[in-house]
C-alpha cells in the first residue's frame, strides 16, 4: 500500500524516536492529560487534538511509539485529584495538564514526574511557580493570561456598548482560585470606566442564569472569566440566553465567540497545547525541567461576531473593526 509524504514523515520520525527511548526503557514512553474539561467538551476535544497532532509533527505516534491516556475529571476538585492519583500511578513519563486546579492536584499527586502545564492564569499569582525562568520543582509550561488583562475586557466591553452601567465578574469559585487576583485589578478600573464592577460566583447554569438576569434588569454586561472547565458545559445555554436578554459579553476564550457569543479577547489557546507538546517532546528526549522556563502569551487577538452584535442591537465601533477578525 503507498504512503503520502505526511505519514512517510511521520513513520521515519517513530523510527528515529523508539530507539532513543523504547530500547533504553525496555517499554513504551508515556504521556498523561489530566484536564479540567468533561469528556465530550468540543473546545477541549480540538484542543487536546491539537496537543496530539504536535506530539505526532514531532515524530510520536500515539499508540506506536508511546502511550497516550486523556483523563477527563471536569473542573470538580474531588474528582480531580482521584483521577490524579489514577493517572499517577500509571507512572507516565510526563504529564499535561490544562488548568489550575489539575496542575494543583498532579502536583500534590507527585513531586518526580515532570508536568507541562497550559493555559493557565497567573502561575506565580496562584503559588504553583516561584521562579519563571528556572522552574525548580517539576512543574513548567505556558500561561495565557495576568490579572491585568480583566482591565482590557472590561475596556474593550465598555467599547461595544458604552451605555453600559455595570458588569459583572463571571466566574465558578471551585475551578477559578485565580478570580479574586482578575477582580482586584477590574475594581481599579471602575472610575475610568464609569462601571460598577462586581464578582459574580457561580457554580450550576441556575445561578449563570440568575447573573444574566440580573444584567438585563440593571443595564449590565459580563466578563467571562477563565474557568478551568467549568463554564464549556455550560456555554450553549448561557451564550443563547445572553442573546435572549440582550446582554453583553466578553470572554476569554476564542471558541465561545466563533460559536455565538458576542466577543473574546485572549491568546490562542489551541497554540498553547502545540506548545505543550513542543516541552514535552523536549522532556521525552531528556530535557529537565529546570531548563523549560515558564512562557507567557504575547500575542492577542480580538474576535467580534457580527451575528450577536446585530442581535444585540449594537453598532461596532471603527476603532473595534480595524483591529478585530471579524465573524459573521
Amino acid at each position: 500500500m503507498a504512503i503520502g509524504r505526511r505519514e512517510f514523515l511521520s513513520l521515519a520520525g517513530a523510527a528515529a524516536v523508539v530507539p532513543v527511548l523504547a530500547r533504553a526503557q525496555d517499554r513504551l514512553p508515556s504521556v498523561g492529560v489530566l484536564t479540567g474539561n468533561v469528556a465530550g467538551d468540543p473546545g477541549a476535544l480540538m484542543r487536546v487534538d491539537a496537543f496530539r497532532q504536535g506530539l505526532a509533527d514531532r515524530g510520536w505516534i500515539a499508540n506506536q511509539n508511546y502511550r497516550f491516556e486523556v483523563r477527563w475529571p471536569g473542573p470538580n476538585p474531588a474528582r480531580q485529584q482521584l483521577e490524579a492519583l489514577e493517572l499517577v500511578a500509571g507512572a507516565p513519563d510526563v504529564l499535561l495538564s490544562t488548568s489550575t486546579g489539575t496542575t494543583r492536584a498532579l502536583r500534590e499527586a507527585t513531586q518526580r514526574i515532570p508536568i507541562v502545564f497550559v493555559g493557565l492564569s497567573d502561575p506565580v499569582g496562584t503559588g504553583l511557580v516561584a521562579n519563571l525562568a528556572r522552574p525548580t520543582d517539576n512543574l513548567t509550561g505556558f500561561s495565557l493570561y495576568e490579572h491585568s488583562m480583566s482591565g482590557k475586557w472590561l475596556s474593550l466591553l465598555k467599547d461595544m456598548a458604552p451605555s453600559m452601567s455595570s458588569a459583572a465578574l463571571l466566574f465558578n469559585p471551585e475551578s477559578s482560585p485565580y478570580a479574586p487576583f482578575y477582580l482586584q485589578t477590574a475594581h481599579q478600573m471602575e472610575g475610568r470606566l464609569g462601571l460598577k464592577v462586581t464578582g459574580a460566583g457561580v457554580r450550576s447554569g441556575a445561578e449563570i442564569a440568575a447573573v444574566i438576569e440580573t444584567a438585563a434588569q440593571t443595564g449590565g454586561g459580563l466578563v467571562v472569566l477563565p474557568d478551568g472547565g467549568f463554564f464549556g458545559t455550560q456555554s450553549g445555554m448561557t451564550i443563547a440566553l445572553l442573546m435572549q436578554r440582550r446582554v453583553p459579553a466578553i470572554f476569554a476564550v476564542r471558541f465561545y465567540a466563533v460559536n455565538g457569543g458576542l466577543m473574546s479577547y485572549g491568546a490562542d489557546l489551541t497554540q498553547q497545547f502545540r506548545d505543550g507538546a513542543g516541552y514535552v517532546d523536549r522532556i521525552l528526549r531528556g530535557a529537565e525541567i529546570r531548563t523549560l522556563p515558564v512562557q507567557f502569551a504575547t500575542r492577542f487577538e480580538l474576535v467580534i461576531n457580527m451575528k450577536a452584535a446585530n442581535a444585540l442591537g449594537l453598532t461596532v465601533p471603527n476603532r473595534l473593526l480595524m483591529d478585530a477578525e471579524l465573524i459573521e
